[in-house]
């Protein structure tokens, strides 16, 4: 089959959760024999790459406007697929939601992944929130396959709006360590920080981890990994910080260098609240992090008895975090709970299973 994928910032993954799945799908679906293009964004790359992992790429420019950027690159991306040939068009983003509804109307055989609710995202101002809720409640009127990675996100779309979504998850790899050294580059040494990887927004809560940590009696360190890629205060207020211990050391896109982060994390912490189910999340969990998790129910879904979770209270994750440094030895049972979930529910090779059974079923195809 010739399958195109839309939507995201690209491959290799270095951005989320839609570019983590593009890349761990897409490249099982070209081992398997399938023929798979991924659409990517220029600018996001030191380099175009003509093939990843056996995954074609096509480098698209897009506007460098956030409320116009995922757009205007999907909107080209869809044209550029229209001479392709494509057999199906794994289109993310329920944002895209007006772009794919002409050529799902002309019969073009597109499956659209929802996301999360992202008019619920504190970046979004009025107009913002409400152009995301327009579009999701469009994107469930379409005559087309939805996707969403979250069962809560399949309850929210039948309940507001009586519409079925097809439920697959993310998946993530079990992993150990191979070289802590890697760790010295910061500094760090085994069990000796708390860690958090997200995109510096409020609703991933790093600045309530900041004020929580800022009051915790204790040598370790705190390091946030990411960052912002457009200015904002948010991001500006937290690393204004007056406390050496913790860590702003950027962007990380090298998997070795984020295995040894997870796997000698003191902690994880998960402040993310909105959106289904987070590939940082299962990449901790499957590399054995204790994780402290914002308790909405996503995270309940995908972690279960396998985290602590706090409240949006800086004081609340402030006590959890003083519960692990205290807990050494209870803290190995939530190490092995969360590896168990991974290997049982969230394994990327079932995943892509799921997807290629959809593809074969959505394109009519007989493989």
């Amino acid at each position: 089959m010739k399958i195109g994928l839309i939507g995201t910032r690209g491959v290799p993954a270095r951005y989320g959760g839609f570019e983590t799945c593009a890349e761990e799908v897409g490249k099982r679906l070209a081992r398997r024999g399938h023929d798979v293009l991924v659409y990517c964004r220029k600018g996001y790359y030191d380099r175009p790459f003509g093939f990843f992992e056996g995954m074609r790429l096509v480098h698209l420019p897009a506007l460098a406007v956030r409320s116009l950027e995922t757009l205007s690159h999907t909107g080209l991306s869809l044209l550029h697929a229209a001479k392709e040939g494509m057999d199906a068009l794994l289109v993310f983003n329920s944002a895209n939601s007006p772009l794919v509804a002409l050529p799902a109307a002309a019969g073009r055989k597109i499956i659209l992944h929802t996301d999360g609710l992202e008019w619920m995202r504190d970046k979004w101002s009025g107009p913002g929130r409400r152009y995301y809720r327009l579009m999701e409640r469009m994107a469930a009127r379409l005559p087309i396959v939805l996707i969403s990675d979250s069962r809560e996100i399949v309850r929210h779309y039948r309940q507001a709006y009586g519409r079925e979504t097809r439920y697959i998850s993310y998946g993530a790899p079990i992993v150990e360590s191979r070289d802590p050294s890697l760790l010295g580059r910061f500094g760090l040494e085994p069990g000796g920080y708390f860690l958090q990887i997200a995109r510096f927004e409020p609703e991933n809560n790093q600045l309530l981890a900041v004020r929580a940590f800022e009051k915790l009696e204790t040598e370790k360190r705190f390091v946030l990994v990411g960052g912002a890629r457009y200015r904002t205060k948010y991001a500006e207020e937290m690393k204004s910080t007056g406390d050496s211990r913790i860590l702003f050391p950027g962007f990380c896109y090298e998997p070795d260098v984020l295995r040894e982060l997870l796997c000698h994390a003191r902690a994880y912490i998960h402040g993310n609240e909105v959106g289904g189910t987070n590939p940082g999340l299962l990449q901790a969990m499957g590399a054995g992090a204790i994780v402290i998790a914002r308790d909405v129910p996503f995270n309940r879904e995908v972690c279960a008895e396998a985290a602590l979770y706090f409240r949006k209270d800086a004081d609340d994750l402030r006590e959890k975090m003083r519960w692990v440094l205290a807990h050494e030895e209870e803290g190995r049972a939530f190490r092995e709970r969360a590896r168990r979930i991974v290997r049982e529910r969230y394994d990327w090779e079932e995943v892509a299973s799921e997807y290629e059974r959809l593809f074969i079923e959505v394109a009519g195809a007989h493989v």
